[in-house]
This record gives structure tokens, sequence and C-alpha cells, in this order.
């Protein structure tokens, strides 16, 4: 399989998935984002690219930020994204601002 294709696929399904939680048309999206709804349509199934500022436009008319990150660092980024259970739990978590003594502060 094409890696490329892959990748399209995958960002459209996010782009549908994020679409569909928000309530939102592909026309409401499209507009948005200011581009076509046939193009929107394409780019949600995966079956056309898109330049990197129409993408970021589409992510931002679905509430959504596009990061570009080493490759090096995807993993990590992962890990941080996954669901903990009770025994992997992450290394900081932000507190309230209840006391001066900041915001990020590690689990002991």
């Amino acid at each position: 399989m094409d890696s490329e294709s892959e990748v399209l696929r995958q960002i459209g399904a996010l782009f549908r998935q994020a679409r569909l939680a928000a309530a939102m048309t592909q026309e409401q999206v499209a507009d948005l984002a200011g581009i076509s709804r046939p193009r929107y349509r394409d780019i949600e199934k995966g079956t056309a690219a898109a330049r990197a500022t129409t993408l970021m436009n589409v992510a931002r008319a679905l509430g959504l930020e596009m990061m570009l990150v080493p490759q090096v660092v995807v993993p990590a980024v992962q890990a941080l994204l996954r669901p903990h259970d009770g025994d992997d739990r992450p290394a900081f978590v932000s507190q309230p601002d209840d006391d001066d003594h900041g915001s990020s502060l590690p689990r002991t």
C-alpha cells in the first residue's frame, strides 16, 4: 500500500470524525476553510492531496490545530495521547493555580 495514500486517508478520517463530532456539514467546513465542498469531500475521503495551508485551514474550521513535529518525537507524542490506566500515569500533570507554586508538578 502506498504510504502517501494511507496518510491522506488517515487525515481525511480524522477530519471526518472531527466534523461529525462538531455536528457540521461538509459545506459548512468548506465555507469556513475557504474551499469548495467537492474539494473538502475529496480531502475527507483521502482521494486528493492538499497544500499544507489548506489542511491547516480545514483543521482550524473544525476547531483543531495542526502541528509539525520531528519524526523522532512522534512515538513520545503518541504515548502521551494514549489513555493511561492507574499504573501508567504521566510524569507531569497540570495543577490548578491554587497557590504560588506553578502549574506543573512531578507526580510522586
